[in-house]
């Protein structure tokens, strides 16, 4: 093993190690990418980091070698639903012919050793801790040692989170739900008396303001017409519930039920004047949760958002436009209000604090604007 590759290995080696265990990225497996290490953190100030190792000796390879990146970011940015990604390109070996001045589409830098980080403006800016982290006290076998045993402990910990947040789960909350679902449904038709129990309990707007019942917000969504309404919201109970139930957790999954149904109760009594029942407004705010929690995990989730759960969603709100008695108004309160509640709460490990707030804002924001529209302005 010559010099250069020598030092080629090890600037590679320092910066794997930096941008894995300092800055959350994880690498990228790339079918037919030689000599090249590709790292993604979506959320981070360059989505795609990109390690290149190959000799780039003039300005023809080292503009092929770009445009190469581009289509593969391309694939990248469909795959995980993102319409914007910064690339930073960093080269280890290249040519006095290859000029990374004249590029403009890219941050690109070349990387002889840790001095010249001095040179590019931009690092500093975005990593202004790299050149001190790129410094270690260990050489030679035991600095391999380090950074190949912090790496895999970095890799270890990320896979236990996402084991963690995976891992299949009892959806006991899910099977409470649909339990009272089918217990609403008995009730009358047990005492005999299904038109006056529905009529009671309904989501009836005019009702709700005039005489402030409004415990029909939430009652009216567990009443259903027929069997056929009960138990077709049931299976989209149970197959949408199990899955928000795992990855959120019990109590989350709890608040983003009940805060779904209100806001669905809101924007259905706001803009419609007739009676509604069904948990149809709830369950499309788990699938509002599912697009948020898919977002944030789209590394994992990208083809089933794609494929599965975007499809669904609008298949379900256009058959709420085209087919009558449909309170698709409460379709949509739903959806975002299981969105918004979602960000305000936070998908685990991924959720950052600032984030948090945010959410928590607009949907306080939201919520009051609701209210205000449905109690107010509705008259």
């Amino acid at each position: 093993m010559n010099e250069a590759t020598n030092r080629k290995d090890l600037i590679v080696m320092k910066l794997l190690h930096y941008f894995i265990t300092e800055k959350n990225y994880s690498p990228i497996i790339l079918q037919g990418a030689e000599d090249e290490i590709w790292l993604e953190n979506l959320n981070g100030d360059y989505a795609i980091v990109r390690i290149v190792s190959n000799y780039i000796h003039n300005d023809e390879q080292l503009n092929f070698d770009l445009f190469k990146t581009q289509r593969i970011v391309s694939k990248i940015k469909r795959k995980t639903l993102t319409f914007h990604m910064d690339v930073l390109n960093i080269y280890t070996d290249l040519g006095s012919n290859a000029h990374l001045e004249d590029i403009n589409q890219m941050d690109c830098m070349f990387l002889y050793d840790e001095n010249d980080l001095k040179k590019y403006p931009f690092i500093e800016k975005y990593f202004p801790d790299i050149s001190k982290k790129l410094v270690f006290q260990e050489d030679g076998l035991q600095l391999f040692m380090k950074i190949t045993n912090d790496i895999n402990q970095k890799n270890k910990k990320e896979a236990e989170k996402a084991e963690t947040v995976f891992q299949k789960k009892k959806p006991w909350m899910t099977y409470l739900f649909i339990s009272l679902l089918v217990f609403f449904y008995l009730i009358p038709i047990v005492f005999g008396d299904n038109q006056k129990f529905l009529n009671d309990f309904c989501l009836y707007g005019p009702y709700i303001r005039e005489y402030q019942e409004y415990y029909r917000m939430i009652t009216g969504g567990f009443l259903h017409a027929n069997l056929l309404h009960l138990l077709f919201n049931c299976y989209a109970l149970y197959v949408l519930g199990s899955q928000v139930e795992s990855f959120m957790g019990k109590g989350k999954y709890f608040l983003i039920y009940f805060f779904s149904l209100l806001i669905s109760s809101l924007m259905s009594i706001t803009f419609s004047d007739y009676a509604s029942i069904g948990a149809s407004g709830a369950i499309f705010g788990l699938m509002g949760s599912l697009l948020y929690f898919g977002y944030h995990y789209r590394i994992y989730l990208g083809n089933t958002l794609k494929s599965q759960l975007i499809p669904l969603i609008v298949l379900n709100l256009v058959l709420g436009f085209l087919l009558p008695g449909i309170d698709y108004f409460a379709h949509i309160g739903g959806l975002i209000g299981g969105f918004l509640i979602t960000m305000a709460v936070g998908v685990r490990f991924k959720s950052t604090i600032s984030e948090k707030i945010n959410g928590s804002i607009i949907t306080f924001v939201f919520t009051a604007f609701m209210i205000y529209m449905a109690f107010f302005m509705v008259r």
